[in-house]
């Protein structure tokens, strides 16, 4: 049986392929960062800024195309 340490190690941390477009098409853009939570059913877009999640908001289709993804995408103020 493998040790903790054992799984641990040969996880694999890297972030997925949505989360990282996601993030470069927002900092590409808009120069900013935001935090990405992905659920089974849905991505969780979190920024501190009302109005970079207003525009973002406006500009779902093109996030959605640049993420590849058909998962419903969420806004959030946190």
């Amino acid at each position: 049986m493998d040790s903790l340490a054992d799984i641990l190690a040969n996880k694999d941390y890297s972030l997925p392929d949505e989360v990282k477009a996601i993030k470069t098409f927002v900092a590409d853009r808009y120069g900013c960062d935001v935090s990405v939570k992905i659920t089974p059913k849905e991505i969780i877009v979190m920024s501190r800024s009302a109005g970079l999640i207003g525009n973002l908001r406006a500009n779902a289709p093109d996030l959605e195309k640049a993420a590849g993804t058909n998962k419903k995408i969420r806004f959030l103020v946190a």
